[in-house]
């Protein structure tokens, strides 16, 4: 078994001026379990290399043609007479196509350090498809750089399992607080892009005015000079990157002040562990380097000085900084190693596990959208949850997916196949004779067809489960109620995400019951308070959910709401979807967006009214992260302050977000309580026991007491 890794063209994997994919390479591989298997490729001319592992390609001078083409036919020359079971390409896209057109057959991993739709190879959207398509996996640096990747493409065409964010990493070593001097330090090339100019402006005005504070600049720029002159400015060009790292552990605060979108940034990161007070730029994902530090609102001198100030005013508030930076820090080279090593194994051992339920007790039809013809993008949803509890009671229960039955049946006599899911139920019904029927969503089913099988199965039981906002001021009420009404006559029971006292339009309250968004112990598989966190917030919102994208031309006012917290919270990291042109995130690619947050917005559509939520209540709370809902829900009746965060409004919010992601003891704590209450009491089979509890018997019968009643 062999591993090679291929180094872009010209990058030096060498003490002597590195970049920043050989210190990441250097540093993960020197802890990976692989290590023996695994050889590094590149083109080099300096002598010093970071290990033995490293196999330097040497190219002759040429006068015409491409270096870069001769550097890949080298290595194809290599793989062709000692093949390799993993290739991982360096942020290279095109090499792949070298690869392919010369048959080379072993396994291809993609890194991305820079932004995919600036690189040959991965600008245009089917080049992206295709490396989906030829890639085991494609690793990206950071959440901005991934989404960049996925930028107008559905993330439901795309396996969740190829696309896969490993962050660049660090040394978090050992320091002195009290060792630390009045040094601001700017690490990067010296040119506009990397801010320079304005960090040398803003830094001037400071050591003209403060003086006993000094400037530290390492880097160079051959090509954008900019030049800044005072005798406590030091800039020491480019040094070794330990010798960095030591200026670092003695440095008080750090900038990091780009103005283009950093795919990831070094200076942040590696500020952070070596507990600086660190300022940034809100750019690309240079927020993603750190767990605190104080964001600029806005890139310009005013705002870098008025930020630096207040740090060397402040000493308390500098020390909280570096410390909390410190103390969060968590991107280590062990971690990213691990991970690497855990998806090269999944590559080289694959294995799969299949598991069923032999138990039979009811016969059940449920009727519900189960997304056949989504190819899973919708599989985590209510119904699923439901189904799986129904299952885990033991019963027999048969999946009839109404939406996929209309689409796949219509036909020129029938235009929404309406007629064909009817008749089909019925003969399904007469076939499979079920002891209950269980509709969720279930519209076009005729009430028609409900009288006749309660007709003929007069022992039939019925209930109907109801997902979507029932309120006056919310979305869509006129429909919503309709479709809750439109089968009354023949459903026994139903059951709503809402408090039915809330609702003044039932008339048979008795028949109508509250049941939770079900949690299912197999879909909520994270457990975010046991790790450290790279984001602050994680929020979601979808508009056209069977589309996978958003609607052109829609609003949703919730969208001011989380601008209006954002702007109130600039050092706070945010984590949206389904807004600003980023598309919503479905299924498995959702949990690994939000397997990096510490806490979940739980904001839903419309005027909050008693108890309901949408069902990302239980992707939040069920996934352990902290959960954020407003206290008009009244879910103060089921959960305390331990278990999840309440709010009045949005300046109530900002403060209780401040507040939590400063302390990450108590957001874990929060976060596991959370999610072990409600998994342990709003869970999937919970809930389906209650709906067929509360179908078959009547109100003096049932001597059991749910959670929520």
């Amino acid at each position: 078994m062999k591993i090679s890794i291929l180094l872009p063209y010209k990058e030096n994997f060498s003490p002597n001026y590195p970049g920043a994919v050989s210190l990441f390479v250097n540093d993960t591989l020197k802890l990976s379990k692989y290590k023996k298997n695994t050889k590094v490729y590149g083109n080099t001319s300096f002598k010093k290399k970071f290990s033995k592992n490293y196999k330097n390609i040497k190219l002759k001078k040429i006068f015409f043609g491409s270096q870069s083409e001769n550097y890949m036919n080298e290595f194809i020359k290599i793989e062709k007479s000692s093949p390799s079971s993993i290739i991982e390409i360096h942020n290279r896209p095109h090499y792949l196509n070298h690869l392919i057109n010369e048959g080379i057959k072993s396994k291809f991993v993609l890194y991305f350090h820079n932004d995919p739709l600036t690189m040959t190879g991965s600008k245009s959207l089917n080049e992206r498809k295709y490396l989906v398509d030829i890639c085991e996996k494609i690793i990206f640096n950071s959440l901005w750089s991934k989404k960049r990747f996925l930028e107008n493409i559905s993330s439901g065409s795309i396996s969740s399992e190829k696309l896969i964010v490993i962050f660049q990493s660090a040394s978090k070593n050992l320091i002195n607080f009290k060792s630390k001097k009045k040094w601001i330090t700017f690490v990067g090339k010296l040119n506009r892009s990397k801010g320079y100019d304005i960090f040398g402006s803003s830094v001037i005005k400071i050591l003209k005015k403060y003086k006993d504070w000094k400037a530290i600049v390492i880097g160079d720029e051959q090509r954008d000079k900019i030049n800044f002159y005072h005798d406590r400015l030091k800039n020491l060009g480019f040094l070794e990157h330990n010798k960095v790292i030591n200026i670092f552990k003695k440095t008080s605060i750090a900038v990091a002040c780009s103005r283009w979108n950093e795919p990831f940034g070094r200076t942040s990161l590696e500020g952070s562990a070596n507990a600086c007070a660190v300022i940034i730029s809100n750019r690309g994902g240079l927020p993603e380097t750190v767990t605190n530090a104080i964001i600029l609102k806005r890139l310009n001198q005013k705002e870098l000085i008025k930020k630096i100030e207040l740090l060397i005013k402040n000493n308390k508030l500098r020390l909280e900084y570096q410390k909390l930076a410190y103390k969060n820090f968590y991107l280590t080279h062990k971690n990213s190693s691990k991970n690497i090593d855990k998806y090269r194994e999944e590559i080289l051992y694959s294995k799969k596990i299949n598991f069923f339920n032999k138990n039979e007790k009811l016969r059940i039809v449920h009727i519900t959208n189960f997304n056949e013809r989504h190819d899973g993008r919708l599989y985590f949803n209510t119904g699923r949850r439901i189904n799986n509890g129904l299952i885990r009671l033991g019963h027999s229960v048969l999946e009839f997916s109404d939406r996929d039955i209309q689409k796949y049946y219509k036909n020129y006599k029938d235009i929404s196949g309406t007629k064909r899911l009817n008749s089909k139920l019925l003969n399904t019904c007469y076939n499979f004779r079920p002891d209950m029927l269980v509709l969720g969503h279930a519209d076009s089913i005729y009430p028609q067809t409900l009288r006749d099988l309660k007709k003929n199965y007069p022992n039939l039981k019925i209930a109907q489960w109801f997902l979507d906002p029932l309120n006056k001021k919310g979305p869509d009420f006129n429909k919503n109620k309709e479709r809750i009404l439109n089968k009354i006559d023949y459903v026994d029971k139903n059951f709503l995400t809402t408090s039915p006292k809330a609702l003044n339009f039932l008339k048979k309250k008795d028949n109508f019951h509250f049941i939770p968004n079900p949690s299912d112990s197999s879909f909520e598989t994270l457990n975010n308070f046991n790790k450290p966190c790279n984001m602050d917030v994680f929020y979601a919102l979808s508009h056209g959910v069977h589309r996978g994208v958003l609607k052109r031309g829609k609003f949703d006012e919730r969208i001011n709401f989380v601008s209006k917290l954002m702007n109130i919270t600039p050092n706070i990291k945010f984590d949206i979807y389904g807004a600003n042109n980023v598309q919503p995130v479905w299924a498995d690619n959702y949990l690994k967006a939000i397997s990096n947050s510490k806490m979940g917005l739980n904001l839903s559509r419309g005027e909050p009214i008693k108890y309901y939520s949408s069902d990302r209540i239980t992707q939040i709370i069920g996934n352990g992260l902290v959960t954020l809902i407003d206290e008009k829900t009244h879910y103060r009746d089921f959960f305390n302050d331990q278990e999840m965060v309440f709010y009045k409004n949005v300046s109530d919010l900002a403060e209780k977000i401040l507040k939590i992601s400063k302390d990450e003891k108590l957001r874990k704590e929060i976060g596991r309580k959370g999610k072990k209450k409600y998994l342990k009491f709003f869970n999937s089979t919970e809930v389906a026991k209650y709906l067929i509890k509360k179908t078959f018997d009547s109100d003096n019968n049932n001597k059991k007491k749910f959670y929520w009643e």
